[in-house]
């Protein structure tokens, strides 16, 4: 045999090796018993939460903010203006659950070229606690959020994160969407915190106040084209750890478009590109493309039977099929079609990340000027 017939082969073990693997980690932590709060410890927390729009399954969301079963905490909202549409949704949650200290602020302080770090500065300095979560307004807040979150603040965390999964998604598009956040980008990020190389993720972003304060507040967050990676690298350059809470939070996805998907996927990858580029080179090797394109090419060298290919593959997404199934995440037909999409989309979407350094994300122009920061943010 030839040295690229066993290159080939090496690589379609590896890949699949790998892809087991990640599966069994993240499954073995799905399935293990939820940690305790250190001490016992609930101190006083602050909910600051961004709302801009209407979203899919927006007032069952941010319902969920005054349901949290915790003793001592308040829900601060934040909108960029007076006049958006979610405001008097808020108002009237606001409104219907008094038993909850919570309040709509108002207006836009430009820190920084992030639109969304704009928005909550004036929820974070208004906060009456030390802990403050920054929770983006289409998350599904569990009654024990908090809690899950304050479980993994051990010695040495700087800040607690998760991913979110989609639920309930409607329409091929949304199922697309659920399988990216899924068994893909859920997976990968509970593995490395696995290994004890936690990421931050702008879903959540659970502080206590000094440690941001310390490194440069909110504005620091600013100096790179996402918040998650502006605070994974704060909080590492402090010699700290970013702790995942251990099961993801729910995010109700409802319909979506194909175009939508892409465009969304696209900046994330932009993202994780222009943030952590040695991080990002070898994601173009994930998903099934890349062992199956090798393996297609060891079948046509004659060094493997033409059964090898069906048959990689079924134990690809037969692995994937049994750990969505087994933390309740969608895992239908159509979803393990949507797989299938999601793995041909993933070097095309690499492609692309490599192409220009700005993205438009809610009618804003967002681009990476330097290594100072990120040029400032223009309507569209």
């Amino acid at each position: 045999m030839s040295w690229m017939t066993y290159f080939l082969a090496a690589f379609c073990i590896a890949a699949l090796a790998v892809h087991l693997a990640s599966i069994a980690l993240v499954g073995r932590r799905l399935r293990r018993a939820a940690p305790e709060s250190p001490s016992g410890a609930r101190p006083p927390i602050t909910l600051v939460r961004p709302v801009c729009g209407l979203e899919n399954h927006v007032e069952e969301t941010l319902r969920s903010s005054f349901r949290l079963d915790y003793p001592d905490y308040e829900v601060i909202f934040c909108a960029a203006r007076a006049d958006d549409p979610v405001v008097p949704l808020v108002e009237r949650l606001i409104a219907e659950h008094p038993q909850v200290p919570a309040r709509l602020l108002t207006g836009d302080d430009a820190i920084s070229g992030n639109p969304k770090l704009n928005n909550v500065v004036k929820g974070w300095n208004a906060a009456r606690a030390e802990w403050i979560v920054m929770a983006d307004s289409n998350l599904l807040l569990p009654a024990d959020y908090l809690d899950r979150l304050l479980a993994v603040w051990t010695p040495g965390t700087g800040l607690v994160s998760s991913p979110a999964y989609g639920s309930a998604p409607e329409g091929f598009a949304a199922a697309l969407e659920a399988g990216f956040l899924n068994s893909y980008q859920a997976r990968w990020q509970l593995a490395a915190d696995e290994l004890g190389n936690g990421y931050a993720q702008g879903k959540t972003l659970f502080w206590r106040r000094d440690v941001l304060e310390s490194g440069g507040g909110l504005k620091r967050l600013g100096a790179e084209m996402a918040e998650d990676v502006a605070s994974t690298k704060l909080v590492r350059g402090a010699g700290l750890k970013v702790r995942v809470a251990q099961r993801p939070f729910a995010q109700p996805i409802g319909r979506k478009r194909l175009a939508e998907v892409w465009s969304r996927q696209l900046r994330w990858a932009k993202v994780r590109r222009l943030g952590f580029p040695l991080l990002f080179a070898p994601e173009v090797l994930t998903g099934a493309l890349p062992p199956a394109l090798a393996l297609t090419a060891l079948v046509a060298l004659g060094a493997v039977p033409s059964g090898a290919l069906p048959l990689g593959l079924v134990l690809w997404y037969g692995a994937e099929w049994l750990f969505t199934r087994s933390a309740g995440w969608p895992a239908g037909p159509r979803d393990i079609a949507a797989w299938l999409l999601r793995d041909l989309m993933v070097p095309a979407l690499w492609v692309g990340a490599w192409a220009g350094r700005d993205f438009t994300w809610r009618g804003n122009h967002m681009a990476k000027a330097d290594a100072t920061g990120l040029t400032p943010a223009a309507s569209e």
